[in-house]
This record gives C-alpha cells, structure tokens and sequence, in this order.
C-alpha cells in the first residue's frame, strides 16, 4: 500500500477496543517514529510521555474530567495514550545538548561545522525568545512536526489514532510534573484499534479538492 493509501485510509479513531492492545514491537516503532520526527534546526524542543498501563491512563484522564469529559473515554479504553509536550522555554543547556548529540553522530566532518551549527541554531532561536518573542508557540509549532509524523506513521503501522486537544493542560502538567521539568502538553494522542461504535470509521473522509487547496505557478 503507498503512503497516499494510507494517508486515505487513516480517520480519528472516536472509540476504541478497550480489549485490543498494540504489540510492544509496533510501539517501538512508533517511539522511533517519534524520536527521528523532524524540527526546525533539529531543535527537538519536546518531551513525549506514554501511557501503557490502567493508571497510567487514569492519569492522563484526570485532564479530560477537568472540563473534557467527551475524550475521556478515548483515553481510558485507548491501548496507549501519548502525551506530547513542547519546551516552557529555549533552553542554552539544551541547544548545547544537541550540538554534543550531533557530535556523537558524526555530522561535523570539522570544527568550523560544528561552530556553523552552532550559531544557525543560536540565531534562531534568539530570533524567537528575543525579536519576535514567539519562543513557547514556535516550540509547539515543532510538536505539531511530530504529531504529523505519529498520525501517519500509526496509520502505516495499521494502527488507530486520534489526536485531541480538548484537555486542561494545567491539570495535566501537574499530574505528570511537566512544568518542573520545562516542559508544558501540547496535544493527545490516543492509539489503538477502534471498537465498533467508532462511527467515524464508516463514514467517507472529506477534504477540499485539490484545485482549492493548492496554486501551480
């Protein structure tokens, strides 16, 4: 199947098999999915947490009881449940960090790369915390970079998703303790195999035709 079949096949799951559970060998998949998604200058500004277990969910949840109890069904009976979160702040530590990971990869063949890398990432990044002081929504922005690549990878992967925001963040962040670690969640994902009162996987998908969404020049 091409990756357009898939992309065609794919829909948000509204209810899943609370008796279905993935196969660990398809969730490091994903996890590998997530952990190669791209950003802008590889800045990587998230955090992902994976909920595997009962009380793991019944964590997550407690941010849909707190005003979204429509998702909280799709949390509990997902298999697992994603947590992905963005950076509270561009972190110099962090910038630092990934220059040494890069390191360790091999993608300076000499210094004067590694100084060039350096100071593309510094300028943009201080283009976002300093000029147009946008840091927190281009982090989440990134996010949203890998929240692209699970949809289709899981889909791919013959694997039901659907993405949520509607949860209290600030619930959230303290059940999990995110802020004190940096980071704040972005967006849900709940994965799984869809049960059958999922309406929305007979329904057909709809999206504007290609003559309104793109312009040839």
């Amino acid at each position: 199947m091409s990756i357009v079949q898939y992309a065609r096949k794919r829909h948000s799951t509204k209810a899943f098999d609370p008796a279905r559970k993935i196969p660990e060998g398809v969730i490091a998949e994903l996890r590998e999915l997530l952990r190669l998604a791209p950003s802008s200058v590889n800045s990587q500004p998230w955090h992902f947490v994976l909920a595997s277990t009962e009380a793991g969910k019944a964590r997550i949840g407690k941010a849909a009881e707190a005003g979204y109890p429509y998702n909280l069904p799709k949390i509990l009976n997902a298999s697992h449940v994603l947590v992905l979160a963005a950076r509270t702040a561009i972190d110099d530590g962090h910038l630092e960090a990934l220059l040494a990971q890069e390191e360790r990869d091999g993608r300076f063949v000499n210094p004067e790369a590694k100084a060039g890398t350096r100071a593309s990432r510094l300028m943009y990044s201080n283009l976002h915390r300093y000029d147009q002081k946008d840091a927190q929504h281009w982090m989440e922005k990134q996010v949203y970079l890998a929240l692209g690549t699970v949809l289709l990878g899981a889909a791919a992967l013959e694997i039901d998703a659907v993405p949520m925001e509607g949860f209290n963040a600030r619930v959230l962040d303290e059940e999990l303790g995110l802020r004190q670690q940096g980071f704040s969640s972005t967006v849900l994902v709940g994965l799984g195999y869809r049960g059958a009162d999922d309406f929305n996987a007979g329904l057909p998908k709809s999206r504007l035709a290609d003559a309104v969404v793109f312009t040839d020049i």
